[in-house]
C-alpha cells in the first residue's frame, strides 16, 4: 500500500485532553453515532453512503447508533437497516420525520444522547464516544455540524470547522491552494451581488477564460448545478442554474486532460497523511454526459469507466500522491479527503478540488482506491473511527 510516513508537525500541548473511551469488550463496545441525511441537496447521497457504512462497520467492535437528519433539519433515530437506505430503481432514499427528536450533548463532560418526545420526560439513549458524520454539502460537510460537535466536546470523524468550510467553498479553497504553491487552473468568481447588477463586467471577465467553461455552485457537491458551456450564448442559463443551488458561482476554464483522483487518509500518531493509489474517471458516453455529472455519478454507471489503479507511470503516481498529501495539509484536513486532479500534457498535474467527505458507499472511488491500496472497506471504516478517537477535542 502506498503511503507517507514522514512526521507531521507536533501536537499542541495546550489542546484539551480527550475523554477516556472503552478500549476492550470487557468495558463495552465503542459507541459510534452514524449521522446522515441533512438539509442539503445531497441528502439522498448521504443516506446511501450511510447504508454502505451500516452494512460494513465491525459490530463486534462498535455499537452503532444510526441518527438521521431529515430534509427539514430534524434529528431522529433511524432504522439500523442498511438495505433500507440504498439507491433503488433510480430513487435516492430519504430520512423520514418522527415525533421523537434526538438531542446531542452540549455540555463539556456530558456524553449523553437524549430523545425528546411530546408529552414525555426526556430519555437518555446512550453515551456517545464518537460521531461519524456522513453528511454531504451545506449544513453538514461545511463546518456547521463540526462546530456543533466541537461545542459539545464530542469527537468525530473527519476534518474540523475551518478545513470543512474551506473544502466546501471552492473560491476560498483555490485561494488557499494558490497560497501554498499548489498548481491550479484559471477561474473566476461570481459573487452573490455581482450577477444581478454587474452582469456585463462579469461576462467580460469570464470571457477571458476561453471555452469550454464549467459553471458550478461555489458551495455544493455531487456535481449538482454544474454546466459545461461551449458557447457564451449559454452562459447566462448556466449561471442561473448554478445560482439555484448557491448565490456564489465559480466559473472554471475547461482543462484538456485526464481526470485523476487520489484518496488521502490521516496519519496515525502524528505521522504524515497517507495517499492511496490514484484512480481515473473516464466518461465513455459523451452523447449522454458531456462530463462526470450528477446523473452519471449515481444513475448511469454504463456511461462511466472508473479505473483503479489508474494506468500511470510510477513517477507520475508518486507526484499525484505527493500533491494529494500537500493539498490535504494545505487546508488542514483531518481524517479523510479525496483530491481531484487533472493530468495535462502541457502543465502536468493540476489540482481541481478537495472533498472532505467524499462519497463513501462500497462502490465509491474513495473506498475503491483504498481497496486497491490494500485496505478493505470495513478496515477503512475502522481506521477512520480510530483516527477520530486518537485525536483530542478542542484546539489541536
Amino acid at each position: 500500500m502506498s503511503h507517507h510516513t514522514e512526521p507531521a508537525s507536533g501536537v499542541d500541548s495546550t489542546s484539551s485532553a480527550p475523554r477516556s473511551v472503552p478500549t476492550s469488550d470487557a468495558a463495552r463496545r465503542i459507541r459510534v453515532v452514524v449521522l446522515f441525511g441533512g438539509r442539503s441537496g445531497e441528502h439522498g447521497i448521504s443516506v446511501a453512503t450511510a447504508g454502505g457504512v451500516l452494512g460494513a462497520i465491525d459490530r463486534s467492535k462498535y455499537e452503532v447508533v444510526p441518527v438521521g437528519i431529515t430534509p427539514n433539519g430534524q434529528w431522529v433515530i433511524a432504522a439500523d437497516e442498511p438495505g433500507r437506505w440504498a439507491i433503488t430503481d433510480g430513487k435516492v432514499p430519504e430520512v423520514p420525520a418522527s415525533a421523537a427528536e434526538v438531542v446531542l450533548p452540549l455540555t463539556v463532560g456530558d456524553a449523553a444522547l437524549r430523545v425528546l418526545e411530546p408529552g414525555r420526560v426526556p430519555t437518555v439513549l446512550a453515551d456517545v464516544d464518537v460521531v461519524l458524520p456522513l453528511l454531504h454539502g451545506p449544513y453538514g460537510e461545511d463546518g456547521t455540524v463540526q462546530g456543533l460537535l466541537e461545542f459539545a466536546d464530542t469527537r468525530y470523524v473527519g476534518s474540523g470547522v475551518l478545513a470543512s468550510a474551506l473544502g466546501m467553498d471552492k473560491h476560498f479553497m483555490k485561494l488557499v491552494f494558490a497560497g501554498h504553491g499548489l498548481p491550479i487552473g484559471p477561474y473566476a468568481v461570481i459573487r452573490p451581488g455581482d450577477w444581478p447588477v454587474r452582469r456585463d463586467v462579469v461576462r467580460q471577465t469570464v470571457e477571458t477564460l476561453g471555452l469550454p467553461l464549467f459553471v458550478k455552485p461555489a458551495r455544493s457537491g455531487s456535481s449538482l448545478g454544474i454546466s459545461r458551456v461551449v458557447s457564451l450564448d449559454d452562459l447566462d442559463a448556466a449561471v442561473e442554474e448554478a445560482r439555484e443551488h448557491d448565490p456564489k458561482v465559480m466559473v472554471e476554464a475547461g482543462i484538456a486532460g485526464r481526470e485523476i483522483e487520489c484518496a488521502v487518509l490521516g496519519g496515525r500518531g502524528g505521522a504524515r497523511p497517507r495517499a492511496s493509489v490514484p484512480g481515473e474517471i473516464v466518461v465513455t458516453d459523451e452523447t449522454r454526459h458531456g462530463f462526470y455529472d450528477y446523473e452519471a455519478k449515481y444513475f448511469d454507471e454504463a456511461a462511466v469507466e472508473l479505473t483503479c489503479p489508474a494506468d500511470l507511470p510510477d513517477d507520475v503516481v508518486k507526484e499525484v500522491q505527493e500533491i494529494a498529501v500537500r493539498t490535504f495539509e494545505a487546508i488542514g484536513a483531518e481524517g479523510l479527503a479525496r483530491v481531484d486532479m487533472f493530468l495535462t500534457p502541457e502543465d502536468g498535474v493540476l489540482v481541481n478540488e478537495i472533498n472532505t467527505m467524499p462519497g463513501f458507499t462500497p462502490f465509491s472511488m474513495y473506498p475503491r482506491m483504498w481497496a486497491a491500496s490494500g485496505m478493505s472497506y470495513p478496515e477503512l471504516i475502522d481506521e477512520l473511527v480510530q483516527l477520530a478517537l486518537e485525536r483530542s477535542t478542542g484546539l489541536r
